[in-house]
């Protein structure tokens, strides 16, 4: 399992379902990836076509095989409400390392919520490799001038 760095790049979201009914709603997203979770900035009154053009950063270590995007719309006063999400499996940009900025399905109780459009790249973690010269410059036991 690769680890290292997931870069998500939020660009924007078509489509989705207005959750307000007198206005816009002020959708944001909630990015999870096994244990971390982000949060986007709430593109205050953009309803159903938000742009947020923002930019996260994921550890990745052992076990993480998905990224999650959760998309609310957040009402003053109540609790937010769920507009839609897409999950996404993280294999194809681990071998890839950069997936492009691509529209994917949002989904809401199995049913076409609009879209939202992000792009990942991942940067693997720099291990260390232990490369010895065939001849090493420390002097071993036959060179050693101890006598007995």
């Amino acid at each position: 399992m690769p680890q290292g760095k997931l870069q998500v790049v939020l660009v924007s979201a078509k489509g989705l379902e207005n959750t307000d009914f007198l206005c816009n709603m002020d959708p944001y997203v909630l990015l999870t990836c096994r244990t971390q979770e982000q949060k986007s900035s709430v593109a205050l009154g953009k309803g159903s076509e938000p742009e947020w053009n923002e930019d996260f950063i994921f550890n990745i270590s052992e076990g993480a095989s998905e990224l999650a995007l959760k998309i609310m719309d957040s009402d003053a006063g109540s609790q937010d409400d769920f507009v839609g999400e897409v999950a996404i499996p993280l294999e194809p940009v681990f071998i890839e390392r950069n997936i492009p900025l691509t529209p994917y399905t949002v989904v809401k109780d199995g049913e076409y919520r609009g879209e939202i459009k992000f792009g990942l790249t991942f940067t693997p973690e720099e291990r260390e490799s232990r490369d010895f010269e065939v001849e090493e410059s420390f002097g071993g036991w036959k060179q050693s001038s101890y006598t007995d």
